[in-house]
């Protein structure tokens, strides 16, 4: 039997990948598949902190969908119902809260730094990012509502830092940043998402809601899988390898410069995607489309 991994193990196989000091990171991972560690979460948390240092930044993802009318996991819950009862199960459908709000299946991991002292997320109530580190501030001060993860969201803020995306024990069809390369296009395709976000309290304190109903781009991950085979086998101009693969614990770890990747899926798409969209999707990592 394996014993469990310890930060400290983590943090030599994350700098062994390319991990540095300073780096900003967005983390995708999968506690089950990295193997047993010492402390769950927490181990890997604590390996990431130690591999950026002081002066770096983890980023990940807290995308929410118990509190959409428009997401697949939504029309999963209600199929089959009456109206009497998709009206009970709208009404018990919480409102975004930033502060308070947990994740949907994006792991203990992302959860972890969520909550951890001093991180931050943004307020988007259906693709919301959390940071912890020097940069949290500047990735999630602003995310509208109609631009879930295009040019006015955190991601592009992640661009334009040189973030870097690690996928441990993930593959790419987790990779968020993969979206940003979806707004290439001059126009592309859009759809209707609607949720609920928190609203003031009553004077009673009682938590009220607030409909959000709102047109963003239509996003569509299904062909990810396909765009990181392909990146793997990318090289720069100096001859490396754009992906660098490794074993990270007990599962293959994934690091890959953030903004270079980016312009690369928006090449691949315009290639292997139809005009208006293509292979039309309707879901975001983990959770299916944010509304």
């Amino acid at each position: 039997m394996t014993a469990p991994y310890t930060s400290h193990k983590f943090t030599i196989g994350l700098r062994a990948l390319g991990l540095r000091s300073g780096d900003i990171v967005m983390v995708h991972c999968s506690l089950r598949r990295v193997g047993p560690t010492e402390r769950g979460a927490a181990t890997v948390v604590e390996a990431l902190r130690a591999a950026v240092g002081a002066k770096g930044t983890i980023v990940v993802p807290t995308f929410t969908a118990a509190n959409s009318l428009s997401s697949p996991i939504y029309h999963e819950r209600t199929r089959g119902m009456t109206a009497q009862e998709i009206d009970a199960f709208q009404a018990a459908m919480p409102g975004f809260d930033p502060d308070n709000t947990p994740s949907t299946g994006m792991g203990a991991v992302a959860e972890m730094v969520r909550t951890m002292p001093g991180a931050l997320r943004s307020a988007h109530p259906q693709t919301s990012l959390a940071a912890w580190g020097r940069q949290a501030e500047t990735i999630t001060r602003h995310h509208p509502l109609n631009c879930h993860l295009g040019k006015d969201s955190p991601l592009q803020r992640l661009y334009e830092l040189k973030a870097r995306v690690l996928l441990l024990g993930v593959g790419f069809e987790s990779c968020t940043a993969f979206h940003l390369g979806e707004y290439g296009p001059p126009e592309p395709p859009v759809r209707v998402y609607d949720c609920f976000v928190a609203g003031d309290r009553h004077a009673g304190g009682r938590p009220v809601r607030e409909r959000r109903t709102f047109e963003a781009v239509d996003l569509n991950d299904r062909d990810f899988g396909q765009l990181g085979e392909w990146l793997e086998r990318q090289r720069t101009n100096t001859g490396q390898r754009v992906v660098r693969r490794g074993r990270v614990g007990g599962g293959i770890a994934r690091l890959l410069p953030m903004a270079h990747s980016v312009d690369l899926a928006v090449e691949w798409f315009k290639e292997h995607r139809t005009a208006g969209g293509g292979s039309a999707g309707d879901r975001i990592p983990f959770i299916g489309p944010p509304g």
